[in-house]
């Protein structure tokens, strides 16, 4: 029996709303575990639009970046499966802070591991005013879509407010946000999907009860 087509890819569609680079990336999967459990990044390709979507790469460089993987279908798949890890080990660091725990020691070592394995392939450019972490796509296609993201959740680790990572009260969703609210109220990680539902959910109950 063949196995069932793979659904169209959101890859360069899903809402950038996390306020971090790093909250957004986790954000490609939605209601991990649960019954409405929905993987949105499921080969190179749509990791590399992805990454152009969230204005990781230019349109030259996803071009470029695309037809290597079109001609290596193992680094296509290893890109893959580097940002599975990367997106996991990142997820279970921000649910940890969403819940005001400690994240995982093995988290942290695991992501300081592969942020400087990605240093290894980086250069210090110039840009604007001051200086930013780079890296060339055609020779360094792995570092140059992931480095950024490594770096982004670092920088959140060390250089933020992590009170303010929260996680997404909208029934089967877990996405990941950082409030940057001035009143650290944000709840969902859009109003006019997860709060505009549960809104819906709490006024049917009301309804259910006056009955």
């Amino acid at each position: 029996m063949s196995e069932a087509p793979l659904p169209a890819s959101r890859a360069a569609s899903l809402p950038l709303i996390a306020s971090e680079l790093a909250l957004d990336f986790t954000n490609s999967v939605a209601d991990r575990g649960g019954p409405q459990h929905a993987e949105y990044l499921h080969s190179g390709s749509d990791i590399i639009l992805w990454a152009h979507h969230a204005q990781l790469l230019s349109d030259d460089d996803r071009d470029g970046a695309l037809a290597l993987v079109g001609a290596d279908e193992a680094l296509g798949s290893l890109l893959l499966a580097e940002a599975h890890a990367l997106r996991e080990t990142i997820y279970e660091i921000g649910a940890a802070l969403a819940r005001r725990e400690t994240p995982r020691e093995e988290d942290r070592a695991a992501l300081t591991a592969f942020h400087a394995r990605c240093l290894g392939k980086a250069r210090l450019s110039a840009s604007n005013d001051s200086f930013a972490w780079t890296w060339e796509p055609r020779t360094a296609l792995i570092e140059a879509v992931l480095g950024p993201i490594a770096l982004s959740a670092l920088s959140m680790l060390t250089q933020q407010d992590l009170a303010r990572v929260k996680r997404c009260e909208g029934e089967h969703c877990g996405w990941l946000i950082f409030d940057t609210t001035k009143n650290r109220r944000r709840r969902w990680c859009e109003m006019e999907v997860c709060g505009n539902r549960a809104k819906i959910r709490a006024f049917r109950a009301r309804k259910l009860e006056a009955t």
